[in-house]
């Protein structure tokens, strides 16, 4: 059986923590930042773990 590919757009949104938790970026911080209040965009600016419904999707996809 082949080996399984790492998905290159999971790669790119999701990081393994060293207890093994996965972390994403919030939405809204890509673009257009000179509009947005800079009080979002503080409150935007860590990261947060992922949801316990998609881990194992997730994981899945990074090979994990």
């Amino acid at each position: 059986m082949p080996k399984m590919k790492t998905h290159s757009g999971a790669k790119k949104r999701f990081k393994l923590t060293g207890s093994g938790k996965l972390q994403r970026q919030q939405a809204n911080r890509r673009h257009y930042l000179e509009h947005k209040p800079s009080s979002l965009k503080r409150r935007l600016k860590g990261d947060l773990t992922v949801a316990k419904a998609d881990v194992r999707n997730i994981k899945k996809m990074l090979g994990i």
